[in-house]
């Protein structure tokens, strides 16, 4: 028999385990998610869904090695972190599917194909609430900046979603648009892997990201100076 299960409790169930920010969303407002990137794709029934945001120091932007380091150990983290919520929500009564950090991409209603079965979770955050995506195609938070790595929990549980945040983030700034070096932000509805591709690396296991002025360049990066309408 399933549980009484409500928005405060499993945002409890976030942040016990180890999540910054959480923020919910309900299933039925991602019908701009091209199919196969919609909620209901990967957990057929879902209502809801569970963002979580774990911040990363600024200081990882001195170098290459200390980006990538940060990044990778944030998506084994983060991944962790959904799937510690999931179990909760299980325990529960409820169905429920973590998704991985790593996420899914769309833009402009077009999905990347080798990301085909997950939701976008920057998109999925901004539904719920946790920030807005600017002109860097990041999600930027009024107090973490861009310095979120995310992961989600979709669930057939009713939650009280959360509103949308409401400020206008990158008004006549370009400084993102500009810096890029592989013109990936000139248009973002052509935005994509492939602009990006020449800057970074696999090697084995080994990711490695050459390049992140995007988030680095951003005046907003760490939050604080956001004016909230």
């Amino acid at each position: 028999m399933a549980n009484a299960l409500d928005s405060k409790t499993v945002k409890e169930y976030g942040r016990a385990a180890g999540a910054d920010v959480v923020g919910i969303a309900a299933s039925g407002d991602f019908a701009q998610a091209p199919e196969g990137f919609r909620p209901e794709d990967v957990l057929p029934g879902c209502r809801s869904v569970v963002v979580l945001g774990g911040a990363f120091p600024p200081e990882d932007f001195r170098d290459v090695d200390a980006y990538t380091a940060s990044r990778n150990a944030m998506l084994a983290s983060m991944t962790q972190t959904a799937k510690a919520v999931e179990k909760r929500i299980k325990a529960d009564g409820r169905k429920a599917k973590a998704v991985s950090a790593a996420g899914g991409k769309w833009v402009g209603g077009e999905g990347r194909k080798e990301h085909f079965g997950t939701i976008s979770l920057k998109h999925a955050a901004e539904i719920a609430g946790l920030g807005v995506i600017g002109k860097n195609y990041l999600l930027t938070n009024p107090r973490y900046g861009n310095l979120l790595w995310l992961s989600a929990v979709l669930t057939d549980a009713e939650l009280e979603p959360d509103e949308r945040a409401q400020f206008d983030l990158c008004e006549n700034c370009s400084r993102c648009v500009e810096a890029c070096p592989a013109g990936a932000l000139d248009d973002l509805a052509a935005f994509g892997r492939k602009g990006c591709s020449r800057f970074f690396s696999m090697e084995g296991k080994k990711f490695t990201i050459k390049c992140f002025k995007c988030r680095s360049i951003c005046p907003y990066r760490l939050g604080a100076d956001i004016a909230l309408e």
